[in-house]
């Protein structure tokens, strides 16, 4: 019988060939294909003492400014920034939990103004409040890892894996938007669009105020064609001619009442419904509040981030139409549902949000924003990303049966990233400027 030392030395155990060596890029590429920094600092470098103390003070007196003007501002940055937080912590603990080497975690980019390392994993605040970024080494086949790193890069990893850390940011959206409707719906109820347009003015002297409609009333049908949402409302009033005389079935107090309203011709020669029927009145969906225990809040916040999250796919394929960032940048088009807006337009809008509603008004805006990014941020764009997201799918596919690991050349889609930017830098200038002189509130 063979001795322990007689016994032929185990199998070399197979590794996972690293990608082709990637080719020279600029510090650019490379930062736009990663997600961030790829600059690593030494100890001795990082920005602490006087000098990190004096950057971290600024940025919070920068932020506390805020509520000496408006206190729903600062709230809704400071639910902004830990919104922002919570996106890279997604992506931070999932690459940690699947074996992946995360070396730096910023709020903001630009230069560092404070930093300090705990294990393997830089943390700190940059400059440029935009934003924030998770490094996790090999990213792609343009990052030059030490070999000895290889079987800790994003790009070693299974597909599965790389799936879940890169789509973490945007599941912790979902989770805060979660948690958020949660709150509302168990403190306020939750409001629920029922069949009816809401009358919200009346002109005066409109055939509308003549014939007796008030603010309030809710029209339910229209010589017994039933009204679902306000849309109805105005389709039905123009499918008729100016003089006629309509039914209105109206909901008013609790009561039912019939309205017989004559029709008007609109006599604004600057409409484009100049000669058309009209009553004079500006309508909106008839919304009742739905009192809830804390199980049915759960449910129903749950169940709710479907159809919010299907509407805020299309809001953001409606905005990110260049035909409609055009034509609302020359003022042909006042569509809010296609009109792009920014972080400016939003704080603005959560004054009035916060005045009229209170904080519970503010969790269902920030509710709401959080679909929206989370949405947003899995489009199969570089460098969102669901671009990175996009990617793996495509290695994955391209592997196919075989075994064989694929890495995309990722370089090669680096004008497809730079038209994005380009993209959304265009969304932003345009949102700004809307933001700044037409103001949604």
């Amino acid at each position: 019988m063979t001795t322990d030392e007689q016994l032929p030395p185990p199998p070399p155990q197979p590794v996972l060939p690293p990608p082709a060596a990637p080719r020279s890029h600029g510090r650019l590429t490379s930062e736009v294909m990663a997600g961030g920094s790829v600059t690593e600092k030494a100890d001795d470098e990082l920005v602490g003492g006087p000098r990190g103390a004096a950057g971290i003070l600024l940025v919070v007196a920068l932020i506390a400014s805020l509520g000496l003007f408006n206190i729903w501002w600062l709230v809704f940055v400071v639910g902004l920034l830990i919104a922002i937080f919570l996106h890279e912590l997604g992506h931070f603990m999932t690459a940690r939990w699947t074996g992946m080497k995360a070396t730096q975690f910023f709020i903001g980019f630009g230069p560092r103004l404070w930093s300090f390392r705990r294990g393997e994993t830089e943390y700190g605040v940059r400059a440029i409040p935009a934003g924030a970024f998770v490094r996790i080494i090999g990213m792609n086949s343009m990052d030059e890892v030490p070999p000895e790193d290889e079987d800790r890069t994003y790009r070693s990893k299974s597909y599965p894996r790389r799936l879940l850390v890169i789509s973490a940011g945007s599941l912790m959206h979902m989770l805060l938007a979660i948690l958020l409707l949660f709150g509302v719906y168990a403190i306020d109820g939750e409001l629920q669009q029922k069949p009816g347009a809401e009358i919200a003015q009346v002109l005066v002297g409109a055939p509308a105020d003549v014939a007796g409609l008030q603010v309030d009333d809710v029209v339910v049908a229209i010589d017994g064609e039933p009204v679902a949402d306000s849309s109805d409302l105005g389709r039905i009033v123009q499918s008729h001619e100016p003089s006629e005389v309509l039914v209105f079935e109206v909901v008013r107090d609790g009561e039912t009442i019939d309205v017989p309203v004559g029709l008007g011709a609109n006599t604004d020669e600057t409409s484009p419904l100049f000669g058309k029927p009209y009553i004079g009145v500006s309508s909106g969906g008839y919304y009742e509040t739905i009192d809830h225990g804390v199980g049915a809040a759960a449910v129903n916040a749950v169940t709710d981030i479907f159809p919010v999250t299907w509407e805020m796919t299309k809001g953001a394929v409606k905005v990110l139409n260049p035909v409609n960032i055009f034509t609302h940048l020359t003022g042909t088009n006042d569509d809010l549902a296609t009109r792009p807006t920014t972080l400016v337009g939003v704080t603005a809008l959560s004054d009035d949000v916060g005045e009229s509603q209170g904080i519970v008004g503010i969790m269902y805006l920030f509710a709401v924003l959080n679909v929206f990014v989370g949405v947003f941020n899995m489009f199969p764009l570089l460098p969102l990303d669901g671009g990175h997201a996009a990617i793996a799918t495509y290695e994955r596919v391209r592997e196919g049966r075989s075994g064989k690991r694929y890495y995309a050349d990722v370089a090669k889609m680096m004008p497809f990233a730079m038209a994005v930017m380009m993209l959304l830098l265009s969304l932003f200038a345009v949102g700004l400027y809307l933001d700044t002189f037409h103001s949604i509130g």
